[in-house]
């Protein structure tokens, strides 16, 4: 296992969930944290600050990083980037800056510094629709967003860069769910459990029908470290793996349902007159299974549930327009924006 990993975006949802993990996998680590820290307020329900539990915390824009900070680095975790489609529809154009060719460039540059693990957190939703047979890594592409267009050109570029010195792991994450130290409520099962807790309904604003894979993020966490150490004979230079479990490929309405029943008195509203939901889609992650037996999902939907309740219950959760609130990522960055705190471009202003 590497000794000095570089872990990207360590201060949104997943980083303190990773951070948590890797310091009781691999407790010799030196790791470094590198953010922005759009959401270094957002932290709940945690005792201290998340970062204390890196060596390094380093603040810096993604298009801007002091190339310094891979002097020594073994593994980069890659997590930074705009997180999901609502953001990327109003700042395209930025979303591809950062998560495109700001991560191809952080590939270079760590490739060139030495370093010998690139794990890149990419998406199932480069997937698109696809409402028929389950999604393999073989299936055509149809990445219906700039976020998972985004996603898929950066898989593209970083596959020209991995060889034997530079191993590149792409995965293809299922929808997150599940408790962290900086919770997102702009997540379908954290929405429909917030929703539940918040104000004993669940409103699904599709029909219901669509389909989700999920994974938990403290089993994301167990993925990224087998990446992370993964050899090349476990899928070669350059991977990209859909990471989750076939038996967690969920409806929508399956998910409220599941809420439904760890919270009791819950009515779900679904909106039957709904345009279709073109982001459906099953995966298959029989390839994931088969490479990293020791590292499969191990939390399954009713404990995601249970986890994300408690979690809420222990801060005092009960804001029925939570949609509106700090837990929804789009929201922060608009206040940032309305606060004159970034630019249109996202960008810090440093006055």
């Amino acid at each position: 296992m590497p000794r000095k990993i570089l872990i990207t975006g360590n201060m949104g949802y997943i980083g303190p969930v990773l951070v948590k993990h890797l310091r009781k996998t691999v407790p010799e680590a030196v790791l470094i944290g590198l953010d922005t820290g759009y959401f270094a307020n957002c932290v709940t329900g945690s005792d201290i600050l998340p970062e204390c539990r890196v060596d390094l915390q380093c603040f810096a824009d993604m298009r801007r990083f002091p190339e310094d900070i891979l002097n020594g680095v073994d593994a980069v975790v890659h997590l930074a980037g705009i997180s999901n489609d609502p953001i990327g529809n109003l700042f395209e154009q930025v979303t591809f800056d950062i998560n495109h060719r700001a991560s191809v460039n952080l590939a270079a540059k760590a490739k060139a510094r030495g370093v010998g693990s690139f794990v890149f957190a990419s998406s199932c939703s480069v997937y698109g629709a696809a409402d028929d047979a389950a999604r393999t890594e073989e299936s055509p592409l149809n990445p219906l967003t700039a976020y998972a267009k985004s996603k898929l050109l950066t898989e593209g570029d970083l596959h020209t860069m991995a060889d034997g010195a530079f191993k590149v792991t792409s995965l293809r994450f299922s929808t997150a769910c599940g408790m962290s130290d900086r919770l997102r409520l702009d997540l379908v099962l954290n929405d429909f459990v917030a929703g539940a807790l918040a104000s004993g309904r669940i409103t699904i604003l599709s029909d219901g029908t669509p389909w989700r894979p999920l994974i938990d993020v403290k089993d994301m966490a167990r993925a990224m470290e087998w990446a992370i150490g993964r050899s090349p004979a476990e899928g070669g230079d350059f991977l990209a793996v859909n990471v989750g479990s076939n038996g967690r490929n969920y409806q929508v309405k399956e998910l409220a349902e599941a809420v439904a029943s760890v919270i009791e008195g819950v009515d779900i509203s679904i909106n039957k007159d709904a345009q279709p939901d073109k982001r459906s889609y099953r995966v298959s992650f029989e390839l994931f299974n088969r490479l990293a037996p020791d590292h499969q999902p191990q939390v399954d939907l009713r404990r995601s549930i249970q986890e994300l309740k408690e979690g809420l219950e222990s801060i005092g959760f009960s804001n029925p327009d939570f949609r509106n609130s700090d837990y929804m990522r789009l929201k922060v960055l608009s206040q940032l924006l309305e606060k004159g705190l970034i630019d249109n471009d996202l960008k810090w202003k440093r006055g």
